[in-house]
């Protein structure tokens, strides 16, 4: 079977819940805190390993005590990190407030992850997708994209958080994945004719998603309904559960459902309960929406 090589960012994520989220000059009272692997590469690497495909990691994180703590969470899963640098910087970490409605708002300092060495990053020829994010620079992104047509790879970039992107790039990408926030900084260069061949997948949060073909097609997909917990990294889960799939010969819309699942389960569930959610769980959840 093809793999999911996943190239992108690693943190160490602190999380806060409070019954709001302080506006400015105003401070909050905290009622939890939790301490998490993040990063948007690592999530969706965990993500697409959790649902069954071989995921390997391309990376970089520091010697400090942030960094052991993100090895010790990649060690435990089967995830392939062979790739994984390790330097004298300090290891990427993020800060997310979450409020009752698990809202939230997040803060990162990407550190390690500004310093990938390009050099040392071979695809293997049997890389079915490469999935990037914009949590590393441009220039990685760049240069992975290349190796990855030269093995008929296909590329697919979660571009964010929003930034201009080079058009060398974009001709590189297959699958874009972005919110409605992050389509609106995009509208008015990746949108362009020029860019239709690219799958384009619009997260709408609880109004589920939009997707535009390279043929002109458009469909809307509608969110699962479910009591909220928190939303923080339900993208990532989603994008990873959907890339997944899609590396298993299923159709794009069945990926989409698939990732929308995850995603609501995600959402749903507690922090400890998110590492036991099954391929079980995203197919009961998708057929008993059907009835």
């Amino acid at each position: 079977m093809k793999k999911i090589c996943i190239i992108g960012s690693l943190h160490w994520d602190i999380v806060v819940n409070t019954n709001k989220i302080p506006k400015k000059d105003e401070t909050a009272s905290g009622s939890k805190v939790h301490y998490l692997f993040g990063g948007k590469g690592g999530n969706q690497a965990l993500s697409s390993n959790r649902y069954g495909s071989d995921t390997y990691f391309i990376g970089r994180i520091g010697k400090d005590n942030f960094g052991k703590k993100i090895l010790k969470t990649l060690k435990k899963s089967t995830i392939d990190i062979k790739q994984l640098q390790v330097g004298s910087e300090k290891s990427g970490m993020s800060v997310a407030v979450i409020d009752k409605k698990g809202n939230y708002k997040a803060t990162i300092v990407s550190g390690a992850n500004l310093s990938i060495d390009y050099k040392k990053i071979t695809l293997k020829k049997n890389t079915g997708i490469l999935l990037l994010q914009n949590e590393i620079s441009e220039k990685i992104n760049l240069i992975a994209a290349k190796k990855a047509k030269e093995i008929n790879c296909e590329v697919w970039i979660n571009a964010a958080p929003a930034r201009k992107i080079n058009p060398k790039l974009l001709e590189l990408i297959d699958v874009i994945i972005i919110n409605k926030v992050e389509a609106e900084f995009y509208k008015k260069s990746l949108f362009q004719n020029k860019f239709n061949k690219i799958t384009k997948v619009i997260t709408l949060g609880s109004k589920g998603l939009e997707v535009q073909f390279p043929d002109g097609d458009h469909k809307k997909i509608q969110a699962f309904k479910v009591k909220v917990k928190s939303t923080h990294g339900a993208g990532d889960a989603f994008i990873g559960a959907m890339a997944s799939y899609k590396l298993r010969g299923n159709n794009f819309i069945s990926c989409l459902n698939y990732g929308q699942a995850a995603a609501a389960l995600h959402i749903s569930s507690t922090i400890k309960q998110r590492n036991k959610i099954l391929e079980k769980d995203i197919l009961d959840l998708i057929i008993k929406n059907k009835t």
